[in-house]
């Protein structure tokens, strides 16, 4: 997608849940800001709910956005903000769910490697390494 003087770059956005499970997946090139692109991800956000994210989230467009949808950003603010918003440490301990996610998702070949050199092939094989992280979550041990 992104092209660098590395080669080919692209980065992976996620939404999960309270247990680490994928609910949106997004692909975007990897010279992109991320706050860019995380607000179309935040349709999957409503009433009461929390999006824990990390520094690269922090703005305030993103955060009115997830205010008129009833739910609350618990996001690291930058430091050299001026108007530091309301930030709980010990919520953001639970951002890892996030990370163990993406640790779980490098442990398929074709997508720690990137074989794939388009777009839309590369994140089809994102969700479906996706959809075999969820059946793992709720496969029966007898």
């Amino acid at each position: 997608m992104g092209r660098s003087r590395g080669g080919l770059t692209t980065k992976i956005h996620a939404l999960v849940d309270a247990n680490g499970l994928p609910i949106t997946l997004k692909l975007s090139e990897g010279q992109a800001h991320d706050g860019r692109s995380a607000a179309d991800m935040l349709n999957e956000m409503g009433n009461g709910q929390i999006l824990l994210a990390d520094r690269a989230y922090d703005s305030d467009a993103l955060r009115t956005a997830l205010a008129k949808r009833g739910a609350w950003a618990n996001i690291k603010p930058m430091p050299r903000r001026k108007n530091i918003p309301a930030f709980s440490a010990f919520l953001y301990r639970y951002r890892n769910r996030v990370e163990r996610f993406f640790s779980k998702l490098k442990h398929f070949r074709a997508v720690a490697t990137r074989y794939e050199k388009h777009d839309a092939n590369y994140l089809a094989l994102v969700k479906l390494a996706a959809s075999r992280i969820w059946m793992r979550a709720y496969e029966s041990v007898t």
